[in-house]
């Protein structure tokens, strides 16, 4: 069967393609916060604290981090709760993160839409599932911007909370 290469195809994988974008920027963008927290928290210049965002290579080893700086004794509660609601913000944003950057694209030769194949083996009982296939539909998309958006509110929110702790810029 030949590849539905028309208009629409081309404007639901180019859109696809541009939200994905969006997404990683975002991500990257808010993530890269977390240097600030790193340094605030542990009372560190900024420097330091993006050398030990770059040694810790995972978002999830970075999020730990920040978490367990912010929950160590003594810290008050007023720093301490307002990072762990950011942080636990980020790590629930993760998973659409993770989908559409750890996933291969194929595309439906049917109806055209985009599909992931996730690039992850599922250990069964007594077998293996490999490559969980999803269809990238008008839904899906929707879901994509919703990331976007919550992620550029979030980077705002731990930007304001930066500054009202005073850690370092």
């Amino acid at each position: 069967m030949k590849w539905p290469l028309t208009d629409d195809f081309e404007t639901r994988f180019d859109r696809l393609i541009l939200l994905v974008g969006r997404l990683n920027y975002m991500w990257t963008n808010t993530e890269s916060l977390l240097i600030h927290l790193i340094a605030g928290l542990s009372e560190t210049k900024k420097d330091v604290a993006v050398i030990i965002f770059l040694t810790l290579n995972t978002t999830r080893a970075r999020l730990d981090l920040v978490e367990r700086l912010a929950k160590m004794e003594g810290r008050p509660p007023e720093i301490r709760d307002p990072i762990l609601v950011h942080t636990q913000r980020l790590a629930k944003l993760s998973g659409i993160r993770n989908k559409y950057n750890h996933c291969i694209y194929s595309f439906d030769p049917d109806s055209g839409n985009p599909k992931t194949i996730l690039m992850r083996i599922s250990d069964r009982k007594t077998d293996i599932k490999l490559g969980r296939e999803d269809t990238v539909d008008a839904s899906a998309m929707k879901e994509i911007e919703d990331i976007v958006d919550q992620l550029s509110e979030l980077n705002r929110d731990i930007w304001r909370l930066i500054s009202q702790l005073g850690f370092p810029v």
